[in-house]
């Protein structure tokens, strides 16, 4: 009898041995929805640092046209000089979004003779510069070709006269946000000088 309970005891595995492999397990199932928390809550911030500052870039692009120029030139340089952006030219944890996403539209305003209602509307042909608008805007303040209003909006670059909403771009692949845009930020200020300099010896 004593020879068949050592061997028992020999044949026992130590307590716990079984549990090492469940425990590894455990720990990767744990790591995985931790890590999909974190990364998803990142996101989300991410996201709403966006939402945020797409607008504030609008601002910044709006005031800034309302007293500049409105030639090629100075157009893009203020789209740049309104973006937060990095080396690259891209908005600061806000990809894809670059100085190509700013949209910036010169609007007159035009009002019916009857109702006297007034409706904000893009300018077809601008003025070849500022002088010749605040002329244009000294005969006929509701006219066509008179600059009154700007307008800065968030768009997807190659569009005519629309605005397509840009799709939001992950930082994280964690959770799928693919079917999600960006929305249309948009800002509209009275047109102020637009780089127009008063010329005291002709009076324009």
């Amino acid at each position: 009898m004593p020879v068949i309970e050592n061997q028992r005891i020999q044949r026992s595995k130590p307590p716990g041995t079984k549990q090492h492999g469940g425990a590894a397990v455990e720990f990767a199932l744990l790591v995985v929805i931790f890590l999909s928390l974190v990364f998803g809550i990142l996101e989300l911030a991410r996201m709403m640092y966006i939402f945020n500052i797409l607008q504030e870039v609008t601002r910044r692009a709006g005031i800034m046209a309302a007293n500049a120029s409105f030639d090629a030139g100075t157009v893009n340089t203020i789209r740049s000089q309104a973006l937060f952006s990095d080396t690259n030219g891209v908005l600061i944890f806000g990809a894809p979004i670059t100085a190509a996403h700013i949209k910036i539209d010169y609007m007159s305003i035009a009002r019916d003779g009857e109702t006297g209602a007034v409706t904000p509307q893009p300018i077809a042909t601008l003025p070849e510069n500022p002088t010749q608008n605040y002329t244009n805007c000294m005969a006929n303040p509701y006219g066509a070709n008179c600059i009154r209003l700007v307008r800065v909006r968030i768009c997807q670059p190659g569009g005519a006269d629309d605005c397509t909403a840009v799709p939001y771009q992950m930082q994280f692949p964690f959770i799928d946000l693919s079917g999600l845009t960006l929305p249309r930020s948009e800002t509209i200020v009275p047109a102020q000088t637009l780089g127009y300099r008063f010329n005291v010896v002709t009076g324009l």
